[in-house]
């Protein structure tokens, strides 16, 4: 293929995020804290979040769902910097080859609250790197829908056919391949290392 627009997801590719990192702290019972996260602040709670959703309506929601969990509701997004775990060095390293070598056009699509997106835009300093990143709470549009991937293709004059996309979620990669956008299931860096060089992506 060729390739000349390399788009990266960031949560789960570049970014460490997690909200156990967060609730281990809170919950001294772990089962306790998969309930927590698997029936109150789900990931599909937060997804509404990512597109576009105030983080003060979607916490005023579950409030007044649940409000014996109150205080662990409140946590989410007062605490949030705290579910952050660092960068995925081996993937910001292939970033940084990407960069160096001048050979690509570099993008992020994400799906990410408009309201945390700056925290993280403030603490690494890779995401200026990009030539442009979509945020999905900005935009009010989220992965999957075909629109968001159609949205960065056509805000940057973006060839479908030459751009190779890269997300953890399998259900993002199906999206994009769709938009006739080849994609990779990112796992880990040395599995991403091994797809960029079957499909003759130069890192290096």
């Amino acid at each position: 293929m060729n390739t000349t627009t390399i788009i990266f997801d960031l949560g789960g590719v570049l970014i460490d995020w997690n909200p156990r990192y967060l609730y281990r702290k809170i919950f001294d019972d772990e089962e306790r804290m998969e309930y927590f996260l698997e029936n109150i602040c789900t990931s599909d709670w937060n997804e509404q979040q990512d597109g576009g959703r105030s983080l003060a309506e979607g916490t005023n929601l579950l409030l007044e769902q649940h409000r014996e969990w109150e205080q662990e509701i409140r946590a989410f997004y007062d605490r949030w910097e705290e579910m952050l775990g660092g960068v995925l060095q081996g993937t910001l390293d292939i970033l940084t080859r990407f960069k160096e070598s001048g050979n690509y056009r570099l993008y992020a699509l994400t799906n990410w609250s408009s309201e945390t997106y700056p925290i993280a835009k403030e603490r690494y300093e890779f995401l200026s790197w990009f030539e442009g990143v979509l945020v999905s709470g900005e935009e009010k549009m989220k992965k999957p829908d075909p629109k968001f991937y159609q949205l960065l293709l056509d805000r940057f004059d973006i060839e479908a056919s030459e751009s190779l996309f890269i997300d953890d979620n399998l259900r993002n990669v199906k999206a994009a391949r769709a938009m006739g956008i080849e994609a990779i299931h990112f796992h880990n860096s040395a599995q991403l290392k091994q797809e960029l060089k079957e499909r003759g992506v130069a890192y290096l």
